[in-house]
């Protein structure tokens, strides 16, 4: 069939749509009326640009019939899963690359949660505190008040410095009573952090390292740089919110350990959610001194640092493809092999 391949115009879009184009799929971008500017200025990688007046006009049933009228196939990204919701996508009519069913598990709480999937893995993650365990440094998560759809992070080094922080976030308005009600706290982990890019390919039968990036974070990218005695004296707490990535690599004795967490992703999610995961997923680590990888995040679905390698291909993907591609390519490739060996049903939802 003449698959054409969608994605909402945000997060990892760009890196899908550049990608499948080389694969010789047409391109179908679902924008938001006011953010369209930058996919109109990449236009030569966008073959239809579909102008919304909100994200959730997608799910509208006529334009659902639209997008199946056009053979069209969604890539989920996290800006689809915030702006529609979990209840919708999982309602839609329209194909889906992967299993659409991990979604959820992206979140901290609910029945269907990552925690619970690290922990049926055996994979390392920090543990939880309450409020009252409080007696190290943690890293506060929780939704924030004024940016709705965005998770906000703070760390704490003691209860105190945690009360004291919960009370000025609140005198801001950047957390409310809601933040409060879905607030995780966990240990903190000192260590370097790598986002660890995969791919499990269904067709192949094989887990794919393709690429680890790292995050850039406003304003804690400025604040870091400054000496510390400048920190001291600015009377201000980092954000930590994500504005950008950058490539990055890991030395090679602990690839071992990147290859066994993720295989111990991908066997623990085939049986919490068969058929389980189907190609992009970013596990975020930290590796501690003790060179131990302990899992702070999850992402089952393609991760918003693969843009860092769009139009140029990841370090690690070579070793599988004799030349780099991103993760938005290995996506074509993925449902190029499908068609050809007639399973595509095997790869959508």
């Amino acid at each position: 069939m003449n698959f054409k391949i969608a994605s909402v115009a945000s997060h990892s879009a760009l890196d899908v749509y550049d990608g499948v184009k080389d694969e010789g799929f047409e391109t179908i971008a679902l924008c938001k009326k006011g953010r369209e500017l930058a996919y109109k200025e990449f236009e030569a990688i966008i073959d239809h640009c579909f102008i919304l007046d909100d994200y959730k006009d997608i799910a509208k049933d006529e334009f659902q019939e639209k997008l199946n009228s056009m053979n069209t196939i969604i890539v989920p990204n996290r800006s689809m899963a915030v702006y529609l919701g979990y209840d919708t996508i999982e309602k839609m009519k329209v194909r889906f690359f992967g299993n659409k069913m991990m979604l959820r598990w992206e979140e901290r709480e609910g029945n269907k949660n990552y925690y619970k999937i690290l922990d049926y893995a055996g994979i390392k993650r920090p543990r939880i505190l309450t409020e009252n365990e409080i007696e190290s440094p943690v890293m506060v998560k929780m939704p924030e008040a004024k940016r709705k759809v965005e998770r906000g992070f703070f760390i704490a080094v003691n209860r105190e410095d945690f009360n004291q922080k919960m009370n000025e976030l609140e005198k801001l308005g950047v957390v409310d009573e809601n933040s409060r009600k879905h607030m995780v706290i966990e240990e903190f982990i000192l260590g370097a952090h790598f986002n660890l890019n995969y791919f499990y390919s269904k067709i192949k039968k094989r887990l794919e390292l393709l690429s680890i990036d790292r995050r850039i974070q406003s304003d804690w990218d400025g604040f870091y740089r400054l000496p510390a005695e400048i920190q001291l004296k600015l009377d201000r707490e980092p954000r930590l919110i994500e504005v950008g990535h950058i490539p990055v690599t890991i030395r090679e004795s602990l690839l071992e350990k990147v290859f066994e967490i993720g295989k111990k992703f991908v066997d623990a999610t085939a049986k919490l959610e068969s058929p389980g995961i189907i190609g992009p997923f970013t596990l975020q680590v930290m590796v501690t001194p003790e060179l131990d990888l302990v899992v702070y995040d999850v992402a089952p679905r393609i991760g918003g640092g693969t843009n860092a390698y769009m139009g140029i291909g990841s370090q690690y993907s070579k070793f599988y493809f004799g030349k780099p591609i991103s993760l938005g390519r290995r996506i074509g490739i993925e449902i190029k092999d499908s068609i050809i060996k007639n399973e595509v049903e095997e790869i959508l939802s």
